[in-house]
């Protein structure tokens, strides 16, 4: 069995934080979440994104050489810059499975939420811990549902 093959077998969760390039327009993010849903459920990717004009903070799961390559896609678009990553995990199941890519911005409706794991009002994902990062998108993908 070659390397790709059983790659195929575990599914992994991948979290990162990254800093938006500040020409990035509405228009150009919603280019993005466009192109990935559709990268994604071509690749059998799943997640959760959330963005305002600064920052952006994403969980992605699927296949693991496929998050891979993703992540080497992802430190390369100059869309976005000082990508960290948060935390990554072997995954028995799928926390996404029902989006390609589901997407959240703070709001006055979700406020309470980001202050629920955050120490400030103002959403910055680098101050989030991994556990804080998953629980945040959890609640508010809970509200989309």
């Amino acid at each position: 069995m070659n390397q790709s093959t059983s790659d195929a077998h575990i599914l992994v969760s991948m979290t990162y934080a990254s800093r938006a390039n500040p020409d990035v327009s509405a228009k150009d993010f919603n280019e993005i979440l466009k192109q990935a849903q559709t990268n994604n459920a071509a690749n059998g990717i799943t997640g959760m994104l959330i963005f305002n004009r600064n920052y952006f903070l994403q969980t992605i799961e699927g296949p693991r050489a496929k998050i891979n390559r993703l992540l080497y896609s992802l430190i390369a678009d100059q869309r976005h810059h000082d990508l960290q990553l948060l935390g990554s995990r072997e995954l028995k199941h799928r926390e996404w499975a029902k989006w390609s890519m589901n997407y959240a911005s703070p709001s006055e409706a979700n406020a309470a939420v980001y202050l629920k794991y955050s120490t400030t009002v103002d959403f910055n994902p680098y101050l989030l811990s991994a556990e804080a990062a998953h629980n945040l998108m959890h609640d508010l993908g809970a509200q989309k549902q």
